[in-house]
């Protein structure tokens, strides 16, 4: 089995931010973040430990994603979606976030995993994508009307 110094090193040098929580009452609270989740939002694991995740969102709850993770914590279910977050600053990021509920040896819910991977690029080539496509629909058919 993983020694416990060995398994913080391995999560710090993740390139994904990683946090865990445990559930009180509707909120999920954070009790750890490693420094990739720092670095990803521009807060510090001190202004954001005891906190439910939701200030990530900031007012930008209307997500259709938002709602598949409260379904999926609600069922203790893992949950991957992609969502909308805001760092400290203000400034938005693409999100994919996956969470996995973590169960005792007397199969009770005791953490959440959160892992957050910033897709911003991602996202954007595709709404890109989207874009050009719309553009080249509209060319053709354009080209179709100069044909005949």
């Amino acid at each position: 089995m993983i020694n416990a110094k060995l398994l913080q090193l391995v999560i710090d040098a993740s390139n994904d931010g990683i946090v865990v929580a445990e559930q009180e009452g509707d909120d999920n609270i954070l009790i750890y973040a490693n420094r990739a989740f720092e670095e990803l939002t521009g807060y510090t694991s001190d202004e954001i430990l005891y906190q439910d995740c939701r200030f990530l969102q900031a007012s930008d709850r209307n997500q259709p994603g938002l709602a598949a993770i409260r379904e999926a914590v609600n069922a203790h279910r893992p949950c991957r979606q992609i969502i909308r977050n805001y760092r400290k600053d203000g400034s938005p990021f693409w999100n994919e976030l996956s969470i996995t509920p973590v169960f005792n040896e007397a199969d009770q819910l005791t953490y959440y995993i959160g892992i957050q991977k910033n897709v911003t690029e991602q996202v954007q080539a595709q709404e890109r994508v989207k874009e050009l496509e719309a553009e080249l629909a509209t060319l053709r058919a354009q080209l179709a009307q100069l044909k005949n």
